[in-house]
């Protein structure tokens, strides 16, 4: 895959594939003529594909490396049946090959002020350990005394992702990392599957302290995610201490509508460049700015995943959905472009830290 002339887009080479388990490989990547791409543990990489009718496909794979390592750059993707394009990765794809990105994003990351007697939970289900692999090690590496429990859920230690990694690391940071491996497999019925009883034993046995000071991670189906979500609220645990992240992007049925839907202007400033345009209802912001050939950053399109996130530094953005942006990041200007209209007047949005 070539990268388009005077795109903003990234082209990775393939360095190294390395096979997880049956289903699943890892993919260390280096950039073609281009300073090492800069992420966060716990991010991903949107990778752009194009079709053969010339449309292009945003797909968007977790990082499982850790920079703070200084480890190589590596996604690591598990087949899906009727996944095209991961498919083609798990198949087909060889050391040398090329894929063109547009960066990482996401906000599936370590707060910058974790206390050091913060406990980090971590909730992972099959290959939604690939994110949280990344923030583990980071966690553990970064901050000496924080500690790290895992509970991973899988149907066997065949098919469990990075299943020798963890037990590797458990050991080197034994008394601080602490890894629950539960299979559906397993003869102990008890401890086969998460659920709310077992899911509260694990808590009254690893947490310590009051709710307020402990973090939840949450990566796998959603029906498991929310299973945990109102357990843990339930717990005491607030709402803002709860990360999870989204893996298969279903767009809400129905779309709000917002309370203005007359025309406003809109300013971006881009990559150190900026743009003027208008944008009103239906349109979303990104819409208009897509159809007016102006390069927004985007994925998923309805508000999952994070990677449109600007800061609106004047006026008012007011989203339909959003499942990403906590209260802390909408209260510092945070919005989503991809579900968001200007309302009440023009708005001024800035991309990048």
């Amino acid at each position: 895959m070539q990268e388009e002339p005077g795109s903003k887009n990234i082209v990775l080479r393939i360095k190294q594939v390395i096979r997880e388990t049956a289903d699943t490989k890892s993919f260390l990547l280096e950039p073609v003529n281009h300073a090492p791409l800069h992420y966060t543990s716990g991010q991903f990489l949107t990778l752009l594909f194009h079709k053969r009718n010339g449309e292009e496909a945003r797909r968007n794979y977790s990082i499982a490396s850790a920079a703070v390592l200084s480890e190589p750059l590596a996604i690591t993707v598990k087949r899906i049946a009727n996944g095209e394009y991961s498919r083609w990765l798990v198949d087909k794809a060889k050391e040398g090959d090329e894929l063109v990105t547009i960066g990482a994003s996401g906000f599936f990351t370590l707060p910058g002020d974790l206390q050091e007697d913060t406990v980090l939970f971590f909730f992972a289900a099959g290959s939604g350990i690939v994110p949280v692999f990344s923030l583990i090690k980071t966690a553990l590496h970064q901050h000496q005394q924080v500690p790290v429990v895992l509970i991973y859920s899988n149907t066997s230690p065949s098919n469990t992702i990075f299943y020798q990694q963890l037990q590797v690391l458990q050991q080197q940071f034994a008394g601080r990392l602490q890894v629950i491996f539960l299979f559906s497999t397993a003869a102990d019925l008890s401890k086969a599957r998460l659920n709310v009883d077992l899911l509260q034993r694990l808590l009254k046995q690893h947490a310590t302290g009051p709710a307020g000071d402990q973090l939840f991670y949450l990566c796998g189906p959603f029906d498991y995610m929310r299973m945990i979500t109102i357990a843990l609220q339930g717990n005491g645990v607030p709402a803002a201490n709860i990360r999870k992240e989204i893996f298969n992007i279903e767009k809400p049925a129905q779309k709000i509508v917002p309370p203005d839907q007359d025309a406003h202007g809109v300013h971006v400033v881009l990559s150190q460049q900026e743009y003027d345009f208008h944008a009103q209802y239906p349109a979303t912001i990104l819409q208009s700015a897509k159809a007016l050939g102006i390069p927004l950053p985007y994925s998923c399109e309805s508000g999952q995943c994070g990677t449109c996130a600007a800061t609106c530094v004047k006026g008012k953005v007011w989203m339909w959905h959003n499942d990403v942006l906590l209260d802390e990041e909408i209260a510092k200007g945070r919005v989503l472009t991809c579900t968001g209209y200007a309302v009440e007047g023009d708005v001024v949005l800035m991309y990048g830290d």
